[in-house]
C-alpha cells in the first residue's frame, strides 16, 4: 500500500504532524512487502528517509517534469524506487526506449489523466491544491483548459494524447520493458472508479457480470 504525501509546499513545522507520523510508522513496521509513499517535497522525503527507513518512496507526478532530460534526471535519483512522468511523456517513445531497464523498472507511467495535454497551468494547480490542504489562503486557481466545467470524464480521458489503454500495455509498453502503471481518480465517487476497475482488471467479457453482482447486491451506492 502507498500513502499520498505529495503536498509541495511542505514547511518544517508540519513534519511533525501526529497522525501523518503514526501512520508512517504503521506502515513501516507492517511486516511483509513494503509499503510507500508518494512525495513532492524533498524536505518531508529526508524527514521520512531518516525516520522510517522500512518505506520506499515515489516520486510524485505533481512535479510536473515536462522535459525528458529531468525526468531520466529523478529516475537516476537513489532516493525512490519510482518516479511517476508527467502525462505529456508517455508517449515519447524513442527516449523511453533509451533508457537502461534499471530506469524502466523505475518508471510508472499514469494512464487515464484528463487534464488537458495543453496545459500549461498544471503546477500553479498542484500548488493551490497544496495551499487549500495546509488551511492556507491564496488565489483560488480557475482551470481555463477548453471543456474544464465538465469535470473528469473517462471518456474524455480516452481522446487523450498521453491515454494509455489496455491494448497500449499489451503490445506497446510490456514488449518495450515498462511493467508499472499508475491509474487516477480515487477521489472521483464508486461509479468512475468502477469503470475504470473494470476496464483496466477485468476481462471484457466478464464487464456485465461484475456490474450486475455489484449493482444486485447493492454494493455500489450510484446515488
Amino acid at each position: 500500500a502507498r500513502l499520498t504525501f505529495s503536498n509541495s509546499l511542505l514547511r518544517e513545522e508540519h513534519l511533525s504532524d501526529r497522525k501523518c507520523n503514526e501512520l508512517c510508522r504503521l506502515f513501516a513496521e507492517a511486516g511483509g512487502p513494503a509499503n510507500g509513499v508518494i512525495v513532492h517535497s524533498d524536505l518531508l522525503l529526508h524527514y521520512l528517509e531518516k525516520r522510517y527507513p522500512g518505506l520506499y518512496f515515489v516520486s510524485s507526478t505533481t512535479k510536473v517534469l515536462t522535459e525528458f532530460q529531468q525526468l531520466r534526471q529523478e529516475l537516476e535519483r537513489d532516493d525512490f524506487s519510482y518516479v511517476v512522468p508527467d502525462f505529456r511523456l508517455n508517449r515519447s517513445f524513442a527516449q523511453l526506449q533509451a533508457l537502461p531497464q534499471t530506469l524502466k523498472d523505475k518508471t510508472e507511467f499514469l494512464c487515464n489523466e484528463g487534464c488537458w495535454s495543453g496545459c500549461m497551468e498544471r503546477r500553479a494547480c498542484y500548488e493551490a491544491v497544496s495551499r487549500k490542504n495546509l488551511g492556507e489562503g491564496g488565489t483560488e486557481h480557475v482551470c481555463t483548459a477548453p471543456n474544464a466545467g465538465e469535470g473528469y470524464r473517462f471518456s474524455k480521458a480516452m481522446e487523450n494524447p498521453g491515454f494509455i489503454g489496455v491494448a497500449d500495455i499489451q503490445r506497446t509498453y510490456l514488449p518495450r520493458g515498462f511493467e508499472n502503471f499508475k491509474i487516477e481518480g480515487r477521489e472521483l465517487g464508486s461509479a468512475l472508479v468502477l469503470e475504470f476497475l473494470l476496464y483496466y482488471l477485468t476481462k471484457p467479457e466478464c464487464q456485465l457480470k461484475v456490474r450486475e453482482e455489484i449493482y444486485l447486491d447493492n454494493m455500489l451506492d450510484l446515488f
